[in-house]
C-alpha cells in the first residue's frame, strides 16, 4: 500500500539521529546490494564533516523525523563504496530508461519495510518515472509521471558480471557473525573459499573467529600471503594464536615473519603457554592505562565502539609501562564507577582491588574464579606482579562448552526461525 511506502528521495534529506533523538548529522544516500532481491544494508551519511556509513541494523526508526539510531555508537570511519553495492542516489536516480513508452528517468524509488519475523529490513518496492511528452511539436514543461514495480525495470538493480559474490558478502555484513558463520557453514567448501575472498578483511576476520581453528585454516587456504596476513591482523589476539597453533609450523613461522613486527611478538608470548592454561586463553589487547589518568581520559578510552563489551567494562590500572608486560599491577576500574565521580578525578584514586590469576592456572581454575566473584574478565599476572593481559567470560565459555556448541545452537536457532 502506498500508506507503507517511503521514497528515496525525502529520505536523502533526513537528519540523522542519535539514541536520543538529537541530530548528529545528515543522511546523503542509499547503500542497497543489487540483484533479484534488492535491499537497503546502510545508509551513506555525513556527521562530523565526514562521509560516514551507517548500518542499516543500526537503524532503530526510520521516518519523517528522521533516521533514529539503536545505541549512542557510531562508527566515523570514512565510507568506502565496496564491489556489488549501488547507491542509490548516485547510481539509480536520473538513470534513463529506454521501453516501450520511450525515454524515461528513474525520479525517485519507494522503500517498503519487509522482515522475517527475526529482522526488519528496506527495500525497493516501486520506482518513480518522468517522462517528458510534446503536445502540437511543442515539449511540455512539466514530465508525466508514472509508479511501477520494481520488477518492470531489473536493469536497475542488476548485478554486474563477477560482483555476485561480493553482493552476497555485502549483504552478510549487516548480520551477527555468530550468525554470517551459520551461514557459511550450510555452504559447500568451494563456495565458502569464494565468498570469503569476497569479503572485506575485517568481516573475514569476524567470520573466522566464529568458526573451529579446522574449518578457518580450509577457508584461509589459498589466500596470497598479502591478504592472509591482512585478515589476520584483524583477529583478536587470543582467536589468532589458537588458529596459528593449529597452522604446520613452517606455515606459521612464513606468516608470523610477514606480519607486524609488534603483533608477531605478541602472538609468539601467547604461543609459548601450554594449551588449556589461562596464559592460552588471555588476550593483552584491553584497556590499560596508569594511575595518573582522569576519569575523563578512562571514559573517552572505554567509548572506543572498537573494544569488545567485556573489555570495555573496566580498565586495569597500572605503573608505567602500560603495554604488557607493564609496571606493577594496582586493580581496576570498573566503567559504572568511572561515571560516578568528576572527570578531573584521577582513576588511582578509584582503584578497586580484583582476583588476578596466574597464566600456568588451568582453564578450570578460571572458569571458578570468574563464576565466584561474578567478573566479566580477569586480569593476567605474572610472578613479578605484572600485568600480562585478561581472560573474558566469553573465551572461557567457548573453551568449557561441549565440543560442537556452535553448530548445535545454529540448528536449534534455524529450526525455530522456520
Amino acid at each position: 500500500m502506498a500508506g507503507d511506502l517511503i521514497y528515496a528521495f525525502r529520505i536523502m534529506r533526513l537528519p540523522l539521529l542519535d539514541a536520543g533523538g538529537a541530530a548528529i548529522g545528515r543522511l546523503d544516500d542509499l547503500v542497497l546490494v543489487g540483484g533479484p532481491s534488492p535491499r537497503v544494508v546502510g545508509f551513506v551519511a555525513t556527521s562530523q564533516r565526514r562521509r560516514i556509513f551507517v548500518n542499516a541494523a543500526r537503524i532503530a526508526s526510520l521516518d519523517n523525523d528522521g533516521a533514529r539510531l539503536r545505541s549512542w555508537d557510531l562508527d566515523l570511519n570514512p565510507f568506502k563504496p565496496r564491489p556489488g553495492e549501488i547507491l542509490l542516489g548516485r547510481d539509480v536516480i536520473d538513470t534513463r530508461i529506454r521501453g516501450a513508452k520511450g525515454d524515461e528517468q528513474v525520479s525517485d524509488v519507494a522503500l517498503r519495510a519487509a522482515t522475517d519475523g527475526r529482522q526488519t529490513w528496506w527495500e525497493p518496492a516501486k520506482v518513480r518515472l518522468a517522462r517528458q511528452t510534446t503536445l502540437g511539436g511543442v515539449m511540455r514543461r512539466r514530465p508525466s509521471y508514472r509508479l511501477v514495480d520494481v520488477d518492470e525495470v531489473p536493469q536497475l538493480f542488476h548485478l554486474e558480471a563477477g560482483t555476485e559474490l561480493a553482493a552476497e558478502a555485502a549483504r552478510l555484513r549487516d548480520m551477527h557473525p555468530s550468525d554470517v558463520a551459520g551461514v557459511v557453514r550450510a555452504l559447500p567448501l568451494q563456495q565458502r573459499k569464494l565468498l570469503a575472498e569476497a569479503m572485506d578483511d575485517e568481516r573475514l576476520a569476524d567470520l573466522l573467529e566464529e568458526l573451529p581453528e579446522a574449518e578457518q585454516l580450509r577457508i584461509i587456504e589459498g589466500l596470497d600471503m598479502e591478504r592472509l596476513v591482512g585478515v589476520l591482523e584483524e583477529m583478536e589476539y587470543d582467536d589468532l594464536a589458537d588458529l596459528l597453533a593449529e597452522m604446520p609450523g613452517e606455515q606459521r613461522t612464513k606468516v608470523l615473519e610477514a606480519m607486524d613486527m609488534e603483533d608477531a611478538d605478541v602472538v609468539r608470548r601467547l604461543l609459548s603457554y601450554d594449551e588449556g592454561t589461562a596464559g592460552s586463553l588471555m588476550t593483552p589487547d584491553i584497556v590499560i592505562l596508569s594511575p595518573t589518568t582522569t576519569v575523563a581520559e578512562a571514559l573517552a578510552e572505554i567509548r572506543d565502539p572498537e573494544w569488545l563489551s567485556s573489555i570495555a567494562a573496566q580498565v586495569f590500572v597500572v605503573q608505567p609501562p602500560t603495554k604488557s608486560p607493564t609496571g606493577a599491577y594496582l586493580g581496576v576500574v570498573h566503567f559504572q564507577r568511572l561515571l560516578r565521580e568528576p572527570p578531573s578525578m584521577e582513576v588511582g584514586r578509584c582503584i578497586e582491588q580484583a582476583p588476578t590469576i596466574s597464566p600456568d592456572a588451568s582453564e578450570r581454575e578460571v572458569a571458578e574464579r570468574l563464576a565466584s566473584y561474578n567478573l566479566l574478565s580477569i586480569g593476567v599476572c605474572d610472578d613479578a606482579g605484572r600485568l600480562l593481559g585478561a581472560i573474558t567470560v566469553d573465551d572461557v565459555l567457548d573453551r568449557t562448552l561441549p565440543t560442537g556448541w556452535r553448530q548445535r545452537r545454529r540448528v536449534t536457532a534455524g529450526a525455530v526461525s522456520r
